[in-house]
């Protein structure tokens, strides 16, 4: 099955059914993706399909055929992306282990509304959980970046 990844096509040799999240991290070395929940409820797997933050964990890579997938590590085509730039700035992430998908979702959000208001990025993020509560941190970090973007 052929998948398009960052902008690059990839080949992979994984069942169809096998979780997008596994071919990610285990057939093409993407480990910015990470395994929370494994029931697609934390955040932590989000990716984008086509732009929409999507969970991996529990979707058929299958699925993703013939779909742009973009992962934390595709967000700034080579450089940091003004979101991730913006986490670091505020220092938004605690332990890190949601930020990935944080991150995604966010860009998401931006891509679609270059001005936010806070209750605007806290509903776009409602399925990312972060056990460490840098939620606050992170809304700074999301309106930062859009300031940043204009």
């Amino acid at each position: 099955m052929i998948l398009e990844v960052n902008g690059v096509s990839k080949e992979v040799a994984a069942a169809p059914d096998t979780p997008l999240l596994y071919v990610l991290r285990n057939d093409l070395g993407l480990a910015g993706t990470r395994f929370g929940c494994g029931g697609g409820q934390c955040g932590a797997c989000f990716v984008l399909l086509d732009g929409r933050p999507m969970a991996s964990c529990d979707m058929p890579a299958s699925f993703a055929v013939g779909k742009k997938v973009t992962t934390v590590e595709g967000l700034g085509n080579g450089s940091l992306h003004p979101v991730q730039k913006a986490l670091i700035a505020e220092q938004a992430a605690q332990c890190g282990y949601c930020m990935s998908g944080i991150a995604v979702s966010a860009a998401a959000l931006l891509s679609n509304n270059r001005n936010p208001n806070e209750a605007e990025i806290r509903s776009a993020l409602d399925k990312n959980l972060c056990r460490c509560g840098s939620h606050n941190r992170v809304v700074k970090a999301v309106l930062r970046a859009a300031k940043e973007m204009k």
